[in-house]
């Protein structure tokens, strides 16, 4: 299992099947289940102005290199349903692009996939879950205007807040490469241990303000100080 950061995501090529479609512009994840859910796409001179979000369901494991490879056709993207520059997206976008691309709904089953541990190779959803899940997925579809995602692009720069004061702000975060899941966030403690940067694991984030542009975790700042140092 190799480990990146989002920052070093954003800004790679993007090669479909039949050739180049753009380039990573954002990176969105989810704050509950703390996973990539998307690549947001800027697709450049091919489809200038569109934007399209690519799954990691769509990205085999790769080899190294400065491109990501995805399993679909050019045809393919520029069918896709688009998204509006810097809105939130909903649930109920998600699911047009889930059941276009046949990837599964990850925000139901017992996994950080919803049906699977890992995204590549994981059923589709269609048909696939158990009624318990499929219980789940309409009760999530029902919440659908009130869900979002977060862009990393947004989040990178916020302040931190732990238990007793202010600390620094976000770097990064880290991200497995086999399951998309985020390993930890890269806090820069420059405020008050110049030069250091620490890596804070998700169970230790109580909340992301979006408001007030702070992320409140649940260490005091001794605990932050003996935290594993980010490489």
């Amino acid at each position: 299992m190799r480990q990146k950061v989002m920052q070093d995501i954003r800004g790679d090529a993007i090669m479909a099947r039949d050739g180049k479609m753009g380039s990573v512009q954002d990176v969105y994840f989810d704050d509950e289940r703390w996973a990539v859910r998307y690549l947001v796409v800027d697709t450049g001179g091919w489809l200038p102005g569109r934007k399209v979000l690519i799954s990691p369901a769509q990205v085999p494991p790769q080899p190294a290199g400065d491109a990501i490879q995805v399993e679909l056709t050019r045809e393919q993207v520029a069918r896709a349903p688009g998204i509006d520059k810097d809105a939130p997206v909903s649930r109920i976008l998600e699911a047009a692009h889930a059941r276009y691309y046949g990837y599964p709904y990850y925000w139901t089953g017992p996994y950080l996939w919803g049906v699977a541990p890992v995204p590549y190779g994981a059923p589709a959803a269609a048909g696939a879950l158990p009624r318990e899940y499929e219980e789940q997925r309409e009760m999530a579809e029902q919440r659908a205007r009130e869900s979002h995602l977060r862009s990393s692009a947004e989040v990178i720069g916020y302040a931190i807040r732990a238990a007793d004061g202010e600390l620094g702000h976000v770097e990064d975060f880290v991200v497995e490469d086999d399951s998309w899941k985020i390993a930890g966030m890269v806090v820069d403690t420059r405020n008050w241990l110049p030069g250091k940067k620490v890596l804070v694991p998700p169970s230790a984030i109580d909340d992301i303000d979006w408001d007030s542009r702070q992320v409140s975790v649940a260490m005091k700042r001794e605990e932050l100080k003996r935290a594993p140092e980010a490489t």
